[in-house]
Formats: structure tokens, C-alpha cells, sequence
């Protein structure tokens, strides 16, 4: 949708795309780019863009922005010590990239505790989780162990006749459990970190 903003607008000015490309220092073939959309603008260059055209970035982009968004539930905390995953408790909803949600269900979680630190996953992290009955060896998923409330994020290992799950803390030792004990939510797709 931008490149048809952008065509527009240096249609009203009656600039070429040369003429567009000279004022922001980029090559025409660049600029052609962003009308065709072949190329994204950076954050800088959408500024420019917007300082050109003399228009807010909302009237080059808010359109893309709210289409290209799907709100995806927070639902309650996940333990990566011991806490526990309430289904009913929903936090709030949380604006996410259709592309990061493609091909399935998801909903988010919020980590508690620090067994999961050597991941890069810290207490308070939102979790972009992918609603699947398994993961591969060595992913990280949430997991709920003996039908309980209290949900885990931990690493999956299927080894024979016992599921191993692994933290990434040293300080929690690994937990052994028979498949049946154990049941998958979901696969850790991203750690949203939100400075």
C-alpha cells in the first residue's frame, strides 16, 4: 500500500522519480523500489519520505501499519520456575505482524523466573508460543506436567521410554517424566523483548 501512497504523492507534486531520489541522495533505482515495493524503506528513510513529501509518516503508512497487525491473546504468566498458566486469564492483547503468526494458532505468555535464562529468556520476556501438540528434540515448548496448572518452559527431550525436561540454568536439575505425564502447549517461536 506505501508505493501507492508514494506515487500519488509525487504525482501531486508532478516530480519524477528522479526528481524524488535526488532530494533524498538515493539512486532512482532505489526509490523505484519503494514505490514498487520491492524494497521497505528504512526508519530514517521513511522520515525523509515524509520531510519530502511534507506529510505525516501515519498518511504514507498507518494503513499498512493496522493491516499488517493481528492481535494475539497474553494469557496469564508461564512458569520457568514454578508457577503456573491460567487458560481463562487473559492479560491483554498484543499487537503482532500477521507474518509472525502465519500457519497456525498462537498466543502469547509471560515468563516467570529465571530457569530459562541461559536462553536469553528472562522474567517478565512475552513469549510468542505456537499452539502444537509436539516439538522436535531439543526445542523449547510449554509444558504442562501431570494435567496440573502448573506450566513449565523448558527444552524437550524424547529419549526412549522418558521425556527429559532441560532449563537453561544450571541451578534447575533436569526433570524426568514419563510421556503420558507430560503434555506439549506449544512451541517457543519468539521472545518479544521490549526495551
Amino acid at each position: 500500500m506505501y508505493g501507492k501512497k508514494l506515487r500519488e504523492l509525487r504525482k501531486l507534486e508532478g516530480w519524477t522519480q528522479e526528481e524524488v531520489a535526488k532530494k533524498l541522495g538515493v539512486s532512482k533505482q532505489t526509490y523505484s523500489h519503494y514505490e514498487n515495493e520491492q524494497r521497505r524503506p528504512s526508519l530514517d528513510m521513511i522520515k525523509e519520505l515524509a520531510s519530502v513529501y511534507n506529510v505525516n509518516i501515519d498518511d504514507i503508512f498507518a494503513e499498512e501499519k493496522i493491516s499488517d497487525l493481528v492481535k494475539v491473546p497474553i494469557v496469564g504468566r508461564i512458569s520457568c520456575g514454578n508457577g503456573s498458566l491460567a487458560y481463562e486469564e487473559i492479560e491483554g492483547y498484543e499487537p503482532t505482524p500477521k507474518e509472525w503468526v502465519s500457519g497456525g494458532e498462537h498466543f502469547y505468555l509471560r515468563a516467570k523466573g529465571d530457569s530459562m535464562s541461559g536462553a536469553r529468556i528472562n522474567d517478565g520476556d512475552l513469549l510468542l508460543i505456537r499452539k502444537q501438540p509436539d516439538v522436535e528434540n531439543g526445542e523449547i515448548a510449554a509444558v504442562l506436567i501431570n494435567n496440573s496448572e502448573e506450566a513449565v518452559l523448558k527444552r524437550v527431550y524424547k529419549n526412549g521410554e522418558q521425556i527429559v525436561l532441560q532449563s537453561e540454568n544450571p541451578a534447575y536439575p533436569p526433570i524426568f517424566s514419563p510421556p503420558e505425564n507430560i503434555r506439549i502447549l506449544g512451541k517457543l517461536k519468539m521472545n518479544i523483548i521490549k526495551y
